[in-house]
């Protein structure tokens, strides 16, 4: 409502932006319900209110994992459970488009998941790419986001959809490749990666609290200190302060993976010291050396 009684003002004071603005795609690939409002949630957010059309990819369900029985009540299953809270999150982000590639969660390295045989980790990456490709070609998107090589924490789903996406985004511009759609190349693809001096000012005030940062997360399963030295090169920031509020309220959605725990804990006062911004390596087009952008369709031709 709010979008429909500006847009006649902001048709006038800029016309060409609104037109513009209308017509620009994002689409983000991603593993698990809570990946988008916990990694690039405020990107999201801050592009959809801009009147961005975001679109979603997810990959799995989120199935494995430990949930507590209070937050089942009312669900048949965790994989319903998780479902429902991403589609909470994505009203919150205001994302356009949610759609799920029907994989398993694999869970983290070494765990039972890991050999379901309908585990994203078990589908060949052509299949998995192929899937993506259908979304690409039909949201015809100028700028694809997905993980970093390492998955951001070495989540064994989180590299399998980076490989996967890195795939499609050649795959959707290949004539060759027939899916009753035309083909479709987006400008620009980009792997979103966490701040090092987050991380390192995580670890630290993690341990001030008393707790083990190799072994942080709702299930224990994430190593924050190894990360700290991983480095990939930043080529995009983007402010999200405007709509920081957005990513905070889809983050308390996922309540059953600390959502909660995250808005109000030590790694909320870490965000709010030296967050709101989302950091990104550029993949396509390749960057120009020290290379900074600010706007993730800066250079796009609509």
């Amino acid at each position: 409502m709010r979008a429909l009684i500006l847009s006649p003002l902001l048709a006038t004071l800029n016309p060409k932006r609104v037109l513009m603005t209308e017509k620009r795609k994002i689409l983000s690939v991603l593993a698990h319900p809570d990946d988008e409002s916990f990694g690039m949630g405020g990107t999201l957010a801050l592009y959809a209110e801009q009147g961005v059309e975001v679109h979603l990819v997810c990959a799995t369900r989120g199935e494995a994992g430990e949930v507590g029985p209070d937050y089942l009540q009312g669900f048949d299953s965790i994989a319903d459970l998780r479902e429902a809270e991403l589609r909470w999150a994505a009203a919150h982000l205001g994302l356009a488009g949610l759609h799920f590639l029907g994989y398993r969660d694999s869970g983290m390295p070494g765990s039972e998941d890991n050999v379901h045989p309908n585990a994203l980790v078990q589908a060949p990456v052509d299949e998995v790419a192929a899937k993506i490709t259908h979304h690409i070609r039909e949201i015809r998107p100028q700028v694809v986001l997905t993980f970093d090589p390492i998955g951001g924490y070495r989540h064994p789903d989180h590299i399998a959809i980076h490989k996967a996406a890195v795939a499609a985004f050649d795959l959707a511009a290949d004539e060759g490749h027939q899916n009753g759609l035309p083909p479709f190349k987006p400008q620009k693809l980009y792997y979103h990666t966490i701040s090092k001096r987050f991380i390192r000012l995580a670890v630290w005030l993690i341990r001030l609290f008393g707790k083990d940062p190799s072994k942080w997360g709702e299930n224990g399963d994430i190593d924050l200190a190894s990360l700290a030295i991983e480095d990939f090169p930043v080529n995009a920031q983007i402010n999200y302060r405007l709509v920081e509020k957005r990513k905070d309220a889809a983050s308390v959605c996922h309540a059953s993976q600390g959502g909660a725990g995250l808005a109000k804990g030590p790694l909320r006062w870490v965000s709010r010291l030296i967050g709101g911004r989302d950091q990104f390596m550029r993949a396509v087009p390749p960057p120009q050396p020290k290379e900074r952008e600010s706007d993730l369709f800066d250079g796009v031709q609509l």
